[in-house]
């Protein structure tokens, strides 16, 4: 078994024991499951690289039935087919636009907010285009369970600039992409996306 299916075994067990948690009306349950928690947070730590307190302070107690987090990203061409792609500070590589989805905001008001706050344009949303389950891509391992939406965006004005927490910003061509920031697109996915694009695939992809 590799390290992936060794990190998926943990995050299911983690989501069994919170939904245990959930629904539990017993004490002896309720300490079982918290023990069972606390044993996958652990096993998370050392599979992820992720400290410990860093965990705690990010999955705080379940208090409903645990879903994935959700990823919203927006995939931007110009005139010439390049990709408006945002050079993170975390790692200094790059991704298309994108975020966590924020609670109180449409899934189309993220994307269009985090491409203004990471690239300096404005823009629209034309459809969404992918639904990825991260799971099913080769990203790095981490402890989070992500759906990520990938919308199909158009510039409509604004001026190229990065944004106050972003390392740059540009466009470029498929054929010499940048170091990508594999935590968040994968160049199999922006091929996928570019593909979905030109050849004008109107049905949405789903993992």
């Amino acid at each position: 078994m590799d390290k992936q299916e060794q990190l998926d075994l943990v995050k299911r067990i983690k989501a069994i024991a919170e939904t245990g948690l959930v629904y539990t009306e017993g004490n002896y349950d309720k300490e079982r499951y918290e023990e069972l928690r606390e044993i996958s947070l652990r096993l998370l730590s050392q599979l992820s690289g992720m400290p410990l307190t860093r965990l705690h302070e990010f999955f705080m107690p379940q208090l409903d039935y645990p879903t994935p987090k959700v990823d919203v990203r927006g995939f931007v061409l110009n005139g010439n087919d390049e990709i408006l792609m945002a050079q993170e500070s975390v790692d200094s590589k790059w991704t298309i636009p994108g975020g966590w989805a924020d609670v109180g905001s449409s899934p189309k008001e993220v994307v269009i907010k985090e491409i203004k706050e990471e690239t300096g344009m404005d823009a629209e949303v034309i459809r969404l285009l992918a639904v990825y389950d991260k799971q099913r891509h080769p990203h790095p391992p981490e402890p989070y369970y992500i759906y990520k939406l990938m919308f199909l965006c158009r510039i409509t004005g604004g001026k190229l600039r990065a944004g106050f927490d972003m390392q740059g910003a540009g466009w470029f061509p498929m054929d010499s992409l940048p170091q990508l920031s594999e935590d968040r697109i994968l160049k199999s996915q922006l091929v996928h996306l570019f593909e979905l694009v030109k050849e004008d695939i109107q049905e949405v992809y789903s993992d």
